[in-house]
This record gives C-alpha cells, structure tokens and sequence, in this order.
C-alpha cells in the first residue's frame, strides 16, 4: 500500500534542549542512513511546484504526493527526530546532495540567472566603495571642491549603507525580498545619474548618500536571493562566486575609477552604473522568485537616532579644523552626536525588537571581533584615501596610472584568497587576523617613512604589498571569525552588524586622518600635502596596531564554544512573527520556534 513518507523538519525550539544546528545534523544523519534520499528530489519538486497540496494546522506544514508502493522504513535511531515512513526499494540508487545528481534545467537555469543577476549587482554596489578613489584629485578641481566636500564624497556613501545595512535585510522580510531587491536597483541607478549630473559639490554627496540607501538594500537581499535560489548541495559554490565578485569589485575599484576618468571623464564612473541598472531591473524582476520571511517589527527609532548621532560626530570631525575646534558649531555638531548615539545605546537595550542587540558586547568574542573589524577599516579605509590622492596630486601621475600603482596592495586578496582559506581551516581564524592587522599595520607605517614628494614607486611597492597580504589575511577569515562568535540563530546579526562596523570604520578613518591631515599640511604644494599626509598615515598604521591588540583577545576554540554555548537565543514574539529565520531541510526557511513542520509523500 501507498505510506507517506514523514519528515519532520524541526522539532519545537521550546521542546528540545538541541542546538539547531545539532538537530539539523541529526536529520540529516538519519536521513542518509535511511532509504529516503532518492525522494528528496520529488519532495523538493513538490514544495515549489504551484499545484502542490498543502494543509495547515497548529503550526505544521505537509505536502501529499503520490507515491510508488513502499516497504516499511527502518526505524531512527532513539536520539534523532523521528524520520517514518517508507521508500522505494531502489531508494539506495540515489545519493545525498552532492553526491553529482544532476540538477533539472528548470533548477539549473534558475540558479544561473541568480548568480548573474545577484552577482551583477553586488559588483555595481561593491564597485562604488573605492572607484571613486582615484578620481577625487579631478572631481576637487573640477568642482572646486575643498577637502571636506572630498570627505563626504566617500562618507556620505558609507555611512548611508552602513546604518541602513541592518534595517534592509528586515524590510525585505517583510515586503518581499525581490520587491525591495529591485527597489535598490533602482535607487542605487537613479543616484548614479544624479551624481553623474552633479553640478556641484553639494549635489554630488546628496546622490552618493542615495547611493549608500541602494547599496545597502542591494547588498543584503542578494545573499538571501542567491542562497533560495541555489539548491543546498551547489550553496557553497554560489555563495563562494558571490564572494568573488564582491572582493574583486573592491580591488578593481581604483583601477577602474583611473581608467574611466583617463579615458572619458569622471562622469563616467557614475554613468557606467545607468545601463547596468536598467538592465537588471526587469531581469530581476522576472528570473528571481518572490519570497518574504517573517515579518519584523522595524526599529525605526533606532535608525534616526544612530543616523542623527554618526552625522553629528563625523560632522564635527570634518568641520574642526576649518571651523575652529571649540567654534560653536563643532561644539554643537559633537554634542548632538553623542546625545543622539547615547540615545540610541539606551533605546537599544530597551527596545523588544532592537535593531542591533547591544547586549552581545557583553560577551568577549562578539564584542573583539567588531571592534578589531572597526579599526582596521578605520585605519585602513583612511590611509588609502590619502595615498591615492598622493600619487596624483604630488606625483602627476594620471588615475589610471594612480590605479595600476596601487594594485599591489589591492589586488593582492584576489590572489592569496584560496591560500589563506587553506591556511585558516588548518590553523583557526585568530592567528592569522592577528597576523594580518600586524602586516597591516607595518606597511602603512612604512609607507608614511618613506613617502616624500619625490619617493620613486619602486620604494612604495614593497609596504604596497604587506599591506594587501595583511589586508588578505585579515578579510579571508574573519567571517569565519564572526559567525563562530555566536549561536547559529544569530549569524544573520553578528554578519550584519559585523559588515556595519567595517563600514563605520572607514567613515570615522577618513574624518579622523581628514582632521589630522589637515592640522598638519594641506593642497597648496607637494611638501604641503606630504607634511599632512605623514602624520595621518601613521596614525592610522597605530590604530591597525591597537586593533591587532584586541584580536588578541578573541577567545579561542574551547573558550568561544563555551562563550557561545552561553549566549541566550532571544525568545519571539508569536504574535510579532518576528523569529529569525533558519534553513529547512529541503531549503526553504522556517521559524526556530514551529512545531515539527513535516513533508508528506
């Protein structure tokens, strides 16, 4: 006769004193040890299929499709969820994913124009991080701006991406993923025409600040598209792709920004994101599938009070040295900032569903791991944004040659990536973020040492070389680093809030470095720009050098495990539907806290 075959996906959160990522394995186990792998597919087919049956009912999900005549399964093993039912008696025929089961052209097709069109828009997103790094010396002459409008050329962006970074992801939860997606497209496009317009300064920050809004919308949500997309057994080779695209994105971004500006004008830099953009809004729209999570309670309070209070810190920042440091007005900028970030602090803790929990700067590891990640882009993001302009304001040098010279440093991720990922699975993540700030930090100290308006490049490209195998050692394992600071629950959090301090960093580096620089030199000559950019680099290789301190202090293996094991999970609100979401079995997301939610055939 015709048995269902039953797999209960999740067992209750409240009801099992398992992690989920043990009871994840569990399944997984005891699937692969039964006769039930063959079906998958068809269980798989059935959920996406728009014909499917389905029933509901006190928190549980099933799918009825017929089946062949089946014999009776073994029973699991008494520490596993249940997996019951029945299987062809060929089901040994068929392997677990990645086994080389070959995906159907509905599935591999889609999955394709995921990569694509996920992968597209990272790189336009990503590419603006530092394209505009090297035509900054031609957009200060060409709108005669000073060096705080150059500032908030490159802060406006970051700081709008990285404050909104934690909210977009909650947004698209809950209006749609590919709704919010495209949206994004089309802001981040929009004030790309806009900033290729600008007629002024002050127009041009105010369409890269839009940008920033995009980015942060694009940025999030593609991950998500691209891993609903991708069958679970092809997930890492997707996900790995998508990592690709975005650090090449960031090396290339100095040389493109050169050639674009050499060859055509800046303009161009901006205008190259308008077709792009228009191309991948409908393509998003019709090859990427719909899909919501549930729904979140937006911390919109949070939001104006750390957006008020960063823009009133690194306005004061920007403003000191033009305006006087005790001017009324600076006084007023960092007041507010830090009412306003105090405000925040003080809502966060308070708030049922905040938008960063503050309480996991309690733990050690959470707590190092941002910081560390903090002040190598503070100190980073900073010295590039000098050293760049140095090659052309003091040397003459085109941006595209600008861009070519600086590939040594930025480039070097692309080509010790699959190195440094071998080394940090044999040797653990710590060491060699410890080693990389310290490389990091002895090039950028090397640099400031031997720049002079005259240094020949040969004396430049050694430190430009430590400094990208520290800045690889150091980006290549911190994910790894981050998401083993906290319980599987809380991975979407700790990489989001992890991603909106690197960006902070750089925004706070090159006010910080901004300031000092200018208390130090200015544009007036070569030896002016070098007696201020002296001064500024070695400030920022000291921070890199405090940061590489505080890595010190993640715990290590044994420690974090029980650091995390100690991490409370925050309970949902049911009524909220505001639970994070976890990866199904057969992968689609479900909520942590369902009853034991179970595919039929």
């Amino acid at each position: 006769m015709n048995q269902p075959l039953t797999i209960p996906l999740f067992l209750p959160h409240v009801a099992s004193d398992q992690s989920q990522s043990t009871r994840w394995r569990t399944v997984r186990t005891a699937l692969k040890e039964g006769p039930g792998w063959s079906r998958l597919s068809a269980i798989r087919t059935a959920r996406r299929s728009p014909g499917r049956a389905e029933t509901t009912g006190s928190g549980s999900a099933s799918l009825a499709v017929t089946s062949a005549p089946t014999a009776p399964a073994a029973p699991a093993s008494p520490a596993a969820p249940a997996v019951t039912g029945s299987a062809p008696g060929d089901a040994g025929a068929a392997g677990p994913p990645g086994s080389g089961t070959p995906l159907s052209p509905e599935a591999k097709s889609r999955a394709v124009w995921a990569i694509v069109v996920t992968g597209l828009s990272l790189f336009m997103a990503s590419l603006d991080n530092l394209v505009v790094s090297t035509a900054l010396p031609v957009i200060r002459v060409h709108l005669h701006a000073g060096l705080s409008g150059l500032e908030w050329t490159v802060n406006a962006y970051t700081l709008t991406f990285a404050v909104l970074l934690l909210s977009a992801a909650a947004i698209g939860e809950r209006f749609g993923r590919r709704r919010i997606f495209v949206l994004g497209i089309a802001v981040f496009t929009a004030a790309s025409a806009v900033a290729a317009l600008a007629p002024n300064i002050s127009v041009l920050v105010f369409a890269r600040a839009v940008q920033g809004a995009g980015g942060a919308m694009i940025m999030p949500l593609s991950l998500t598209l691209l891993s609903a997309a991708v069958p679970p057994e092809r997930r890492n080779v997707a996900l790995g792709i998508w990592g690709a695209i975005g650090g090449g994105a960031v090396a290339l971004g100095p040389l493109v920004g050169g050639a674009v500006t050499s060859g055509w004008s800046w303009q161009y830099i901006f205008w190259l994101n308008v077709p792009v953009g228009i191309v991948l809004i409908p393509l998003a729209w019709w090859k990427l599938s719909e899909s919501r999570g549930v729904a979140s309670r937006l911390d919109l309070v949070g939001v104006g009070l750390v957006s008020a209070g960063l823009f009133g810190v690194v306005l004061g920042l920007v403003r000191g040295n033009s305006h006087g440091w005790t001017s009324t007005s600076v006084l007023a900028s960092f007041v507010v900032g830090a009412a306003a970030l105090a405000g925040f602090l003080a809502w966060e803790l308070r708030s049922s569903h905040p938008m960063l929990d503050i309480r996991l700067f309690r733990h050690r590891g959470f707590a190092s791991v941002n910081v560390t990640a903090m002040l190598f882009s503070f100190g980073m993001f900073g010295s590039i944004f000098f050293l760049t302009q140095f090659l052309q304001t003091v040397q003459g040098l085109s941006p595209l040659a600008a861009g070519v010279r600086v590939l040594p440093w930025t480039a070097m991720p692309m080509l010790l990536a699959p190195v440094v990922g071998t080394l940090a699975e044999r040797w653990g993540a710590k060491p060699l973020v410890v080693a990389g700030l310290t490389l990091q930090a002895t090039g950028l100290a090397w640099l400031a040492y031997v720049t002079t308006p005259t240094t020949p490049y040969a004396d430049l490209v050694v430190p430009f070389i430590i400094c990208g195998m520290g800045m690889t050692l150091f980006f290549v394992p911190l994910a790894s680093l981050v998401l083993s600071a906290v319980p599987k629950s809380l991975e979407g959090v700790a990489s989001g809030a992890n991603s909106a301090f690197r960006e902070l960093g750089g925004v706070l580096g090159i006010a910080v470095l901004g300031s000092i620089f200018s208390s130090n030199g200015g544009y007036a000559s070569g030896q002016d720009y070098v007696s201020g950019l002296t001064p500024a680099v070695y400030a920022g290789a000291a921070v890199v050098a405090v940061g590489a301190v505080v890595a010190l202090l993640v715990p290590g293996r044994r420690a974090n495990r029980a650091e995390v094991s100690s991490i409370p999970v925050p309970v949902a609100d049911p009524a909220l539907e505001s639970e994070p979401l976890v990866p199904a079995l057969v992968g689609y997301p479900v909520r942590p806290d369902t009853e034991a939610a179970c595919v039929s055939v």
